[in-house]
């Protein structure tokens, strides 16, 4: 299933800024950034469980906020794109 991952994370200290360091490292790992803080990820339900339980060991929810948009396998009639930076496709070919 697609799931769009967003955050924002507080980084008006130090404490901040290594958090919105480790919260784009992980979103790295399970997809595709489209936007500073905005990841598409394929993910299985394992893997979407994984995830969220790392961002929210990651975050201070007193401070930080994470949303996921659940859009399902049918994600390619929810996004509709406009503008510069090409559209990612997860599930195209992945040239290396």
């Amino acid at each position: 299933m697609m799931v769009l991952v967003t955050y924002d994370v507080n980084t008006t200290d130090e404490g901040g800024k290594k958090r919105l360091r480790r919260v784009a490292k992980q979103c790295v790992n399970y997809g595709q950034r489209v936007q500073n803080s905005v990841f598409e990820c394929m993910l299985d339900p394992a893997q979407f469980a994984a995830l969220k339980n790392i961002l929210e060991e990651i975050i201070n929810k007193e401070k930080d906020s994470l949303r996921y948009y659940l859009l399902g396998s049918n994600w390619k009639r929810r996004v509709d794109h406009v503008g510069t930076k090409r559209a990612f496709d997860p599930e195209g070919t992945l040239i290396v």
